[in-house]
């Protein structure tokens, strides 16, 4: 199976060296695997600039390190990272890993090879996903993102998946490197649009945690680990760009989810609390008449009524 990541293979014949990946990834029928990966805390550590035939991930899970990224011909650029935060490099690009602390981080290898099997190859994928397309054609060596949940859980997922396979059992890890991929392309085209305006990125990214978690009990806290800011940072950001603080935000939400399930099921009102994160009724019962004027019993009959003169009125 050909290599096509390395420098001496005749499939990079006119790669300019020093971007992300190789421009054949739009042009060739090939996948990504990967080549090593391992999970390590270290404890002070001065790593010599070293290469290698492979893109690689370096992902801190709790402390803080640098790396250092030399470009041939260029000065060293350093890069710190802390919890929640990853570099993706092309390894043929001479780098190193600095550690003063401590820290845990997980670090995955992959490199692109012939596509065999029935997976779409990396040229396809791009052409069905704009952000991968530009994630590949970046000039630059390295790119450096900051996300805890998704690309955290993917990442260790994979890892547990290589672990468990069995040999000739690749198609999973297949799959799970090309989603960890296209997560990463889309937080990086996240990044690129916000441009200086980061506390926007932040802002629609804690927006995003609390619509996929409104309906179990969630905290500032919890919303600010996610995007991997200070409560309080975040808190203000947040007033900033919508005018509502994180909890009037997400009770308004809850009070229109309330709504919809009023209006649209049978669903029984003293269970709809729970449906909506919040763990009692009569707390429910003062939100949502604060909201609109109405309980839930009189919002519900009020709504049936309407809905039946409505369909009276159609025909």
């Amino acid at each position: 199976m050909a290599n096509v990541s390395g420098w001496n293979g005749s499939e990079l014949d006119g790669w300019e060296p020093g971007g992300l990946f190789p421009e054949q990834l739009m042009l060739a029928d090939c996948r990504p695997e990967v080549s090593a990966y391992y999970f390590k805390e270290w404890n002070g550590f001065d790593m010599a600039l070293h290469t290698h035939d492979s893109s690689e991930i370096m992902y801190v899970i709790d402390g803080n390190c640098s790396v250092g990224v030399k470009p041939f011909g260029e000065n060293e650029a350093v890069v710190h990272l802390t919890k929640g935060g990853f570099i993706l490099l092309d390894g043929t690009v001479p780098h190193r890993l600095l550690v003063t602390g401590c820290c845990r981080m997980l670090n995955i290898e992959f490199r692109f090879v012939e596509r065999d099997g029935v997976l779409p190859s990396t040229k396809q994928l791009a052409e069905g996903e704009e952000a991968l397309a530009a994630l590949f054609q970046n000039p630059a060596p390295y790119v450096v993102l900051r996300e805890f949940h998704d690309v955290h859980q993917l990442l260790k997922n994979l890892v547990l998946e290589l672990d468990a396979a069995a040999s000739g059992q690749e198609l999973m890890p297949q799959l799970m490197l090309a989603e960890l991929l296209i997560r990463i392309a889309r937080l990086h085209q996240e990044y690129v649009e916000a441009g200086p305006d980061t506390q926007s990125m932040y802002v629609r990214q804690c927006i995003e945690y609390l619509y996929q978690n409104y309906d179990r009990s969630i905290q500032v806290k919890d919303a600010a680990e996610h995007v991997r800011l200070h409560p309080g940072y975040l808190q203000r950001v947040f007033k900033q760009k919508t005018g509502m603080s994180i909890m009037e935000y997400l009770n308004t939400y809850r009070m229109d989810k309330t709504a919809m399930l009023l209006r649209q099921t049978e669903i029984p009102v003293a269970d709809i609390a729970d449906y909506v994160g919040i763990g009692s009724r009569q707390y429910l019962h003062l939100m949502f008449k604060k909201h609109t004027g109405q309980t839930p019993v009189e919002y519900r009959k009020a709504s049936r009524i309407a809905g039946y003169v409505d369909s009276r009125d159609v025909h």
